[in-house]
C-alpha cells in the first residue's frame, strides 16, 4: 500500500473515532504504533471527553426513541457543545430533535444544522466520509497545525470544524478545508482560545532533553 493511501486510510479511521462516532473506538494499530494515545493531545479534560462520549450516546438513543428511522441525525459533541447534522422531513422534527438533545445531561449548547430534506443516500454518506478524510489528511500534512485539536464532520458537502483553537489555527484550518476537493462550504463551530492559553496546554520540554 502506498504511503499516501495508507495515510488516508489511517485518517479515515481516526475520523470515525474522533469525528463524532457514536461508539467508543478501540486503540488503532498502524505500523505497530498504538494510536489510542492520541487522547493525550486532546485539549479537553479527560472528564469532558468522557462527558462528550456520553452525550453522543444518550442523544442518539433519545433521537431514535422519539423519531425512529424517519430522520437521519448525526450527533457530535465537543466540550459539551453539540452539533446536529443530517436530514429530517419537517421543521417540527428539526425542533423536536433539538429539544430531545438539549435535555441530555451535561449539554451546554446545541448548534442545529439539520436540513429539512429526505435522508441522504448511502452513496452521499460515503462521499461525505471521504471528504472528511481528505480534510483530516491535509491537516496532518500542515506543519503549523495540530490536526488532533479539531473534529471534522461533513454532511452533504458542507464541512464543519469543531475544537478549542486559536484564531490563527481557526483561519488556517478553514483555508485547508476550503481548498479540499469535495468541500462545498465550511462552517466553523469553534471555541476560540488565546495564544497564551494554547502555550499553557502544550507539553513542556523535558529539562534533561533541553540540556543535551
Amino acid at each position: 500500500m502506498k504511503f499516501a493511501t495508507r495515510k488516508l486510510v489511517t485518517v479515515l479511521a481516526l475520523t470515525a473515532c474522533l469525528g463524532g462516532s457514536l461508539v467508543a473506538c478501540a486503540p488503532i494499530i498502524v505500523g505497530g504504533a498504538v494510536m489510542g494515545s492520541l487522547i493525550a493531545t486532546d485539549r479537553r479534560t479527560p472528564g469532558t471527553q468522557i462527558e462528550d462520549e456520553g452525550i453522543e450516546l444518550h442523544a442518539a438513543s433519545g433521537v431514535r426513541a422519539n423519531l425512529g428511522d424517519r430522520v437521519h441525525v448525526n450527533v457530535t459533541s465537543y466540550n459539551r457543545q453539540v452539533l446536529l447534522t443530517g436530514e429530517v422531513p419537517s421543521a417540527q422534527d428539526k425542533q423536536l430533535v433539538e429539544q430531545v438533545v438539549t435535555k441530555v445531561e451535561n449539554v451546554r449548547a446545541v448548534v442545529n444544522e439539520l436540513k429539512i430534506l429526505g435522508n441522504a443516500t448511502l452513496t452521499q454518506r460515503a462521499s461525505d466520509a471521504l471528504v472528511t478524510g481528505r480534510v483530516k489528511a491535509s491537516m496532518v500534512d500542515a506543519k503549523d497545525l495540530y490536526a488532533n485539536s479539531f473534529k471534522v464532520v461533513t454532511e452533504s458537502g458542507t464541512t464543519y470544524l469543531m475544537g478549542r483553537v486559536t484564531q490563527r489555527e481557526a483561519n488556517r484550518a478553514t483555508d485547508i478545508a476550503r481548498g479540499t476537493d469535495g468541500v462545498q462550504k465550511v462552517v466553523r463551530v469553534l471555541e476560540l482560545i488565546s495564544e497564551d492559553e494554547l502555550a499553557n496546554m502544550l507539553p513542556k520540554p523535558d529539562p534533561v532533553e533541553t540540556k543535551k
